[in-house]
């Protein structure tokens, strides 16, 4: 919810909550259900759910609509995490079409929202079923397909597919006249990634994630270089001043000790164009409190300003 925050305030214009487990949700885990929290200046989302079973994930998309009133319903058919896929969900789906279709098909048949799926290129190189997969969720009636084309083998090493990516989309467009959109994640890193994906594939949106992490800058920056062809890039004290944001807000969410850990990876990345970083960093991963990160920071941000 703090992450997602800082990203609306920097251009962010839908978003996604990280997944949760259909079957803590069934069994009423009370800290399953706080990350499906509405952020307060958090207008439209999505809360992404995962599981194997049709049954649980029509009673877990029931409670999504009864805990949260959000615009729409995400089905994770993509995470290659092994503690995911053993259960039958994530990248498990995408090598499984008719499971997907299955599951698709009870939330949709329960819910009063969109739907919409995020799949993977395949299992693995010899056994690509992005097709398969989007024609299932195409027949279960979802109303949006993410693919990250790369295959559950690869997790985020190597590069995506762009290509399959580009067949997605018209296959999908093809078969729905265009009604139901497809929208391209994997390797977003910068704005002129968003660009030339649009450019090259034909996806009707763009889904940053990794990219984003510690950089919520890059909605801004592509929504600027798309209209009007240029983008400033935000300033240093700025970007660590959005770095406090979320970690006090994350704070605020979890607690200072575990918002403190988890913001050493993304105050690496807010710090990225500050001279002489190197020392910057290596004092991060030693930083346990919020008092910490205002010793390494604040000279910075009142110099910079």
């Amino acid at each position: 919810m703090a992450f997602r925050s800082v990203c609306i305030e920097n251009g962010a214009c839908f978003t996604y909550t990280e997944m949760v487990s259909a079957e803590a949700l069934v069994r009423k885990n009370l800290k399953t259900e706080t990350l499906m929290r509405r952020a307060c200046n958090e207008e439209a989302y999505a809360v992404q759910i995962f599981g194997g079973e049709p049954e649980v994930m029509a009673q877990a998309a029931q409670i999504v609509l009864e805990k949260t009133h959000c615009e729409c319903i995400d089905i994770n058919c993509g995470c290659p995490v092994p503690k995911i896929i053993k259960t039958g969900a994530g990248s498990a789906l995408t090598r499984d079409p008719d499971r997907l279709y299955k599951v698709v098909s009870a939330v949709v048949a329960c819910s009063e929202v969109p739907v919409t799926v995020k799949i993977r290129s395949g299992w693995e190189q010899k056994q690509i079923t992005w097709r398969e997969a989007a024609l299932a969720a195409l027949e279960a009636g979802v109303s949006a397909i993410t693919i990250h084309p790369r295959t559950k083998a690869q997790g985020y090493e190597g590069h995506s597919d762009w290509q399959i990516m580009a067949e997605l989309a018209q296959l999908v467009k093809e078969k729905t006249g265009g009604k139901v959109p497809v929208f391209g994640s994997g390797d977003l890193f910068k704005p002129e990634d968003a660009v030339r994906m649009l450019e090259q594939t034909g996806v009707d949106a763009v889904m940053f994630a990794r990219g984003a992490m510690g950089n919520p800058f890059i909605f801004r920056d592509t929504t600027s270089l798309l209209t009007t062809g240029s983008y400033e890039p935000v300033p240093p004290a700025v970007r660590i001043q959005t770095g406090f944001a979320e970690l006090e807000r994350l704070a605020a969410e979890t607690s200072e000790q575990h918002a403190c850990l988890e913001m050493r990876k993304r105050f690496h990345a807010y710090s990225k164009g500050i001279p002489n970083g190197g020392p910057l960093r290596a004092a991060i991963v030693h930083a346990s409190s919020i008092k910490d990160y205002h010793d390494i920071f604040d000279i910075i941000v009142q110099t910079q300003s």
